[in-house]
């Protein structure tokens, strides 16, 4: 991946130094569906900056001014042209703007370098910011997969089943939405 750049952050492949950051908001992560990407120690948060510097998959986001890893995007391929994107950034940062200043970036970089047809992002139905930021980014909700997966266990050991919802966008709805700007 090619670093982007926007006003205010940096799009780039993860490197190993990144692992504190990483470790400050994956030690405790916000939304049920990243509990597997859970980090228990700054040495499992070592391993994971590596492994994810040697993929395409995530993307580092890191504010312009210091250089400092404030969250990720991911982007997986689905052959031909379509791609699963999601984002996670550390709670410290909320409020600014900075998850749809790098999901905008890393659209436009989809749809224009990589030639893809459609994104499409699934959200828990009670992430609110995440729908918001989908809303916000032109994707359409397409629908509601009731019970579809589990991230949790109840006390007796059984699944306990999240709503889910799918969005996307096509690549001329994002270039429509573009050119009225």
């Amino acid at each position: 991946m090619i670093a982007i750049r926007t006003d205010r952050l940096i799009l780039r492949r993860f490197r190993p130094d990144d692992a504190a950051d990483l470790f400050a908001y994956l030690h405790r992560p916000r939304a049920r569906c990243f509990l597997s990407s859970r980090l228990d120690t700054p040495a499992d948060a070592e391993a994971e900056a590596g492994r994810r510097a040697s993929d395409d998959e995530h993307v580092a986001v890191c504010l312009a001014a210091s250089g400092r890893l404030i969250g990720d995007l991911f982007c997986l391929p689905e052959p031909p042209d379509t791609f699963s994107v999601g984002w996670n950034f550390n709670a410290a940062y909320g409020g600014a703007g900075y998850a749809h200043e790098a999901a905008a970036a890393l659209f436009g970089h989809l749809f224009s370098e990589r030639q893809a047809r459609r994104l499409y992002a699934y959200v828990e139905e009670d992430n609110a910011a995440s729908h918001r930021l989908c809303a916000t980014l032109g994707m359409r909700l397409e629908g509601l997969f009731r019970e579809f997966v589990s991230f949790v266990d109840d006390d007796q050991g059984n699944p306990i089943f999240e709503n889910t919802m799918q969005y996307a966008i096509l690549r001329r709805e994002w270039a429509e939405r573009s050119a009225r700007g």
